[in-house]
């Protein structure tokens, strides 16, 4: 099994390479991973940079003493994929959200789609978009990534058309595309940006101003997926495509 994933703030270590980890992620270091001497973990900041250690002790319940000698950055994959999610009801969110950091989405942006039952709004929308951050953080560690996804501040229907109009290759799922997405010519650079639409669909007027803005509309297959697992199912077709899988 891969060592276990932390997420620091910084990598400054004293004399020998010394360094403490301590607060929550110390805890669960100790505490719940049981974590002993000898044993690998890896530290990161979820931007990229990382380091493996080696545990050479703990200290009560919430610090571990590891030994750190080195600091690596993790290039930037690409193409870089972006999938923008329609607001889903109830936790489904989340799962969305973690099933994509587990699969290698680079950024997620929540958008409020004109059939989306949820809206985030006010104190409401605030506390969600906490949840769905700490969701990406959680399955970046889970699935032992060192570059974290970026979620988003929720977005509108125009400027999710900006960010189509930016990209080099620019996604819409939708039951009238007539190109399966997996047979679409790809981009091995740049931006890749995929819509998912609420469960309601996406909206006619929607998807005329991502067309105007670019983006094209593509077929997943055969079956219709809810919202929730149609982004994780569109990425992993992109990913393996790209290469970035190989």
């Amino acid at each position: 099994m891969t060592a276990p994933v932390f997420v620091v703030e910084h990598f400054d270590a004293g004399g020998g390479g010394r360094y403490v980890l301590d607060g929550p992620e110390g805890r669960h270091a100790v505490s719940v991973k049981r974590l002993r001497a000898g044993e690998d973990v890896v530290l990161t900041d979820g931007a990229g940079r990382w380091a493996d250690c080696v545990v050479l002790d703990t200290e009560g319940k919430d610090r571990l003493v590891l030994q750190l000698d080195s600091v690596h950055e993790e290039p930037v994959e690409q193409p870089r994929v972006t999938v923008v999610q329609a607001l889903p009801k109830g936790d489904r969110g989340e799962l969305a959200v973690e099933t994509m950091t587990e699969v290698g989405v680079d950024a997620i942006v929540p958008w409020a789609a004109a059939r989306c039952i949820t809206q985030w709004k006010g104190d409401r929308g605030v506390k969600a978009l906490g949840k769905w951050r700490a969701t990406a953080r959680e399955a970046g560690k889970q699935s032992r990534r060192v570059r974290f996804p970026e979620v988003a501040e929720a977005a509108t229907t125009r400027q999710i058309a900006s960010l189509l109009a930016g990209a080099e290759f620019a996604a819409v799922l939708h039951e009238s595309g007539d190109t399966p997405l997996a047979t679409a010519e790809l981009p091995a650079t740049g931006e890749t940006v995929l819509v998912v639409g609420p469960e309601g669909g996406v909206a006619p007027e929607e998807l005329a101003l991502f067309e105007e803005a670019g983006a094209k509309a593509y077929r997943l297959g055969r079956s219709v997926l809810r919202t929730s697992t149609a982004g994780t199912a569109a990425a992993a077709v992109l990913l393996a495509r790209t290469g970035r899988w190989s």
